[in-house]
């Protein structure tokens, strides 16, 4: 497995439906289940962390790019899962996180956390220096966006003990991370448009750089909102985004927002040229989901006065007292909003299973469903059979985790493509 993206960029390249799941998700049960899944198909698994998630001041997980790493390895370790199989990816790794400064400060934290990243070993990086700072556009123009990634390529590249190891994707043809945030139209990328970024990167890039550009992210059409899913469009017109690439034939094309998807999108967008194809909030929707699920089972089973508060009681209270992570994604009235806080495809959801009041919540429910010894007709009413089988090839103990983690398996299933790349 000595390099397991372009291994994958070359099958992909010469006509194979090959392509890298990407979980960007930091969630321990989400990560756990993947992990299990991977080396259970023996399959390589990109595992991506952006830059407002894990950061050098900790981003919203309270994580380093070293601790990220060091985390998910000593996971992989301990479910049985071989690392060589495991890819780390930076996403969206430039200046947004400090945005609201002007450009020059916003720059200078971002070098420090691509340092960071390179250094604790971070091989696939998407460079993404397309939003504005204090005082800019909000959106950037071709040229000052490459002139920017270029310079954070050159920090990777001294930082990088082997910088050969190094693989960059750049472009941004996509919404904020995490989904879009209004009522939107998708328009997937021109082949122009993509041409001419493709241009702009190649010709600011160090020749060494640029000879390490590896793909290219463009819109085929995909995305999700807090209550909608933009499926892949029908049709023969997507397969210009392979004419893109034409003349580099080391290049690929990576997909985002692809969560949700019918499970006939992702060979497709193989076809279409998307070696890599992330997916997050569809995963840690389906671990909510499963967690829900168990809730109102156990209820079933055992009457609603048996505990409070429930995990969602307890979610419900740290999105109130802290209405960050979703108070500009979601909206409508009192009844929408709180509908859309728990069940929104967008799952802003997310955030929040860190809190200790709702971590409490979680290991309560738990335990309250690994001793209630569930009749399986009652579970059927709120798994697939699919979910139930999974759960059955899971070895651990708990019934709670074998069913959360068999529901996010079911989730990236589809992602996993027939046709080997190793």
């Amino acid at each position: 497995m000595a390099d397991l993206l372009r291994d994958t960029i070359a099958h992909n390249r010469a006509g194979a439906r090959a392509a890298l799941p990407s979980v960007c998700s930091a969630h321990p049960v989400v990560l756990e289940a993947v992990l299990r899944q991977a080396e259970a198909l023996d399959r390589p698994l990109l595992i991506e962390a952006t830059s407002n998630q894990v950061n050098q001041d900790g981003g919203y997980t309270g994580l380093r790019p070293t601790d990220f790493v060091s985390t998910v390895t000593a996971l992989a370790e301990r479910v049985g899962c071989d690392g060589t199989r495991i890819v780390f990816g930076g996403d969206h790794l430039g200046p947004q996180a400090w945005k609201a400064a002007p450009a020059a400060v916003a720059m200078a934290r971002a070098e420090v956390m691509l340092r960071e990243y390179v250094e604790a070993g971070f091989t696939k990086i998407h460079l993404d220096c397309s939003e504005g700072c204090a005082g800019e556009a909000a959106q950037l123009d071709d040229a000052t966006v490459a002139q920017r990634a270029a310079r954070l390529a050159d920090v990777c590249e001294t930082a990088a003990s082997n910088p050969d190891a190094l693989s960059y994707i750049i472009g941004t043809e996509v919404p904020p991370p995490g989904g879009a945030r209004d009522a939107h139209v998708v328009v997937p990328t021109r082949p122009e448009a993509a041409r001419i970024t493709l241009a702009a990167h190649f010709g600011e890039f160090s020749d060494a750089a640029a000879a390490r550009i590896v793909g290219l992210v463009v819109q085929p059409g995909v995305e999700f909102g807090a209550l909608t899913i933009d499926h892949l469009p029908c049709g023969d017109g997507n397969m210009a985004f392979r004419d893109v690439l034409s003349d580099r034939p080391g290049l690929c094309l990576e997909a985002h927002s692809t969560d949700y998807q019918r499970p006939d999108a992702y060979p497709r967008l193989a076809e279409m040229g998307f070696a890599v194809l992330k997916v997050g909030p569809a995963l840690t929707f389906a671990y909510r989901e499963a967690v829900y699920a168990l809730d109102m089972v156990l209820d079933l089973a055992q009457g609603v006065a048996r505990r409070a508060p429930s995990p969602r009681q307890a979610l419900e209270a740290a999105m109130q007292d802290n209405p960050v992570y979703w108070s500009g994604h979601y909206h409508g009235t009192y009844e929408e909003l709180e509908v859309q806080r728990h069940f929104a495809w967008s799952d802003r959801i997310r955030y929040y299973w860190p809190a200790p009041p709702v971590q409490a919540a979680v290991a309560g429910l738990k335990a309250a469903v690994d001793d209630a010894q569930l009749p399986t007709p009652l579970l059927h009413q709120v798994f697939s059979a699919d979910v139930l089988a999974r759960a059955d090839t899971i070895d651990v103990p708990s019934v709670f985790d074998r069913l959360t983690q068999a529901s996010v398996q079911a989730a990236l299933a589809p992602y996993f493509l027939e046709e080997v790349t190793q």
